[in-house]
């Protein structure tokens, strides 16, 4: 499919190519939908195989983050950019003041922030050269770093998500299965161990593994164990897609409600959980407590108000799982669902605003 053939598809704004000879900057940023405010999303820093993989990513992940601040509550639609390099070679002061530069082009209509192979220090490079960069350095008025607001969303979720199952959202005495036991996880292990839930972990870094044990009075088991041991919740915090042919089958849990990005491996393993009767918290619904938080810088950040606002995570999964049952869809169509119907009165609310004003200036000029 051609690039303007898949824009037109699934409705694209904008697309950018950036490109700086001196510096090597090569980049895309892609506008998906701006119907709630200015695209929000981070910069990604990727060796692509290919040009054309590295605009396939972009426009993916820009079109995901529309439905990610959507479903947030947020008045933000959604943008991304990757560009093309070696994170931990290709990086240069004029690479990121340059890109810096194109940003500040579009006005405000996208606001970046860090990514995959970026970081805080770039995001202050950028904000040499423009306002529209949110996850600087706290010195500059930041929120700093974003892994325990994260958590702290997720464990919000996790309990809506609980209630639906169990009819309370109270999580003591339940048995999590945490995978992956990284910075947000860690905080979320935190919050559980705290309310008095009882922790299985796992993880590759065996350090990793070894502080959430002695902190937290943790269970670690091998890596491919965490599926098939006895307990309440599946907590996926680590890669993507590990719920799939070859483990769905093995979960005993009743709710899966974690921090990682893209946990269905594909779209109908959605389904196959919904028919088993296992509630899943929808990724991108439950672990938006990141850009909640960082979308607050946008007003100044205050991190009293941006924890509020992030205990929202909670409604907004509630809201889902409502959806799920009152449509009779999986819950990750309705998150979908949820995020396409707020765009959708907004774009209404505006066409209504639009016609009743030409109206006013079509009276007013036969006066």
């Amino acid at each position: 499919m051609g690039i303007f053939s898949y824009m037109e598809k699934y409705d694209y704004e904008q697309l950018v190519i950036c490109q700086d000879k001196q510096s090597g900057l090569k980049a895309v940023i892609a506008i998906h939908d701006t119907t709630l405010g200015p695209a929000l999303g981070g910069t990604r820093m990727w060796t692509y195989a290919s040009e054309e993989d590295a605009i396939e990513d972009a426009l993916r992940l820009a079109r995901g983050m529309t439905y990610k601040n959507a479903a947030a509550g947020l008045n933000l639609g959604g943008g991304k950019t990757v560009i093309i390099g070696d994170p931990k070679k290709d990086k240069n002061e004029e690479m990121f003041r340059a890109f810096g530069r194109y940003i500040q082009g579009l006005n405000g209509r996208y606001i970046t922030a860090e990514d995959v192979g970026t970081t805080v220090e770039d995001m202050d490079i950028i904000y040499q050269e423009t306002n529209y960069v949110t996850g600087i350095s706290p010195a500059f008025g930041s929120s700093g770093n974003p892994s325990p607001v994260t958590a702290y969303g997720v464990y919000k979720g996790m309990k809506a998500a609980v209630k639906a199952a169990f009819g309370s959202d109270s999580l003591a005495g339940k048995t999590v299965a945490v995978q992956g036991v990284g910075n947000v996880a860690y905080h979320l292990c935190k919050h559980l161990h705290h309310e008095g839930a009882k922790l299985i972990v796992t993880d590759l870094n065996k350090e990793a593994v070894k502080r959430v044990v002695e902190e937290f009075q943790a269970k670690a088991v091998e890596i491919d164990d965490i599926y098939s041991v006895e307990c309440d919740i599946y907590a996926p915090c680590a890669l993507g897609a590990t719920l799939n042919d070859q483990t769905i089958p093995k979960l005993k849990a009743k709710v899966i409600a974690g921090a990682a990005n893209n946990q269905l491996k594909e779209s109908r393993h959605g389904d196959v959980l919904h028919a088993m009767g296992i509630i899943y918290a929808p990724d991108y619904v439950i672990n938006a407590g990141g850009v909640i938080n960082v979308a607050d810088e946008l007003e100044g950040y205050n991190r009293e108000r941006a924890l509020k606002k992030v205990e929202g995570v909670y409604d907004n999964i509630e809201r889902v799982l409502s959806i799920s049952e009152r449509d009779g869809i999986p819950s990750y169509k309705a998150a979908d669902r949820l995020a396409e119907e707020r765009i959708a009165r907004m774009r209404n609310s505006r066409s209504q605003f639009l016609q009743n004003e030409h109206h006013i200036l079509t009276r007013r000029s036969r006066m």
